[in-house]
């Protein structure tokens, strides 16, 4: 397997990931997306931003993670361990659901974490849907602490927001 940046031209395969992951967490009662979230315009702004990355096995698109430095205004209201102001970002994360249970999200998120050292910042923020216990456990195993829950979809449920310090010196 190999994590590239993904190109303009990945958009349909991307989202045919997309459509797997999504359908698999509906099969497991997690409404976190649905077949407008995401959608073909947001990853299309992420590829021409240049910070969507996705997993390749075989010359399949088994995955996909965007990686910046954005965080929605909500995530203000957090108390953030890392007070240094570097970080990076995570949001869309996903592996065709065929691939679950098979270590490739790890691997994707060990490419960001890594991604973010080098080029020397201090701290990975994400936010996860409260109601998916399977992303929950998953940034729990990995290292990433829960700090505070926001609102960012009314009418959802809310959403719970993580942090992974990457270095020690974060003040």
């Amino acid at each position: 397997m190999i994590i590239r940046l993904a190109r303009i031209n990945d958009l349909h395969d991307i989202m045919k990931m997309y459509k797997s992951c999504v359908m698999g967490m509906i099969a497991h009662n997690i409404t976190q997306w649905d077949n407008k979230y995401p959608n073909q315009e947001i990853i299309l702004k992420d590829l021409k931003n240049k910070t969507y990355f996705v997993a390749e096995k075989n010359n399949e698109i088994i995955g996909g993670i965007n990686i910046d430095k954005l965080q929605d205004e909500v995530y203000n209201t957090i108390k953030w361990n890392d007070k240094s102001n570097k970080f990076l970002v995570v949001h869309r994360l996903a592996v065709k659901e065929e691939f679950w249970n098979q270590k490739i999200g790890k691997k994707l998120m060990s490419f960001a974490e890594n991604r973010a050292i080098k080029n020397n910042l201090s701290s990975i923020r994400l936010d996860t849907y409260s109601e998916n216990p399977i992303a929950l456990k998953f940034y729990k195993k990995i290292g990433y602490l829960r700090l505070g829950a926001i609102d960012l979809k009314p009418g959802k449920k809310e959403y719970y927001c993580f942090e992974k310090l990457l270095f020690s010196n974060t003040n």
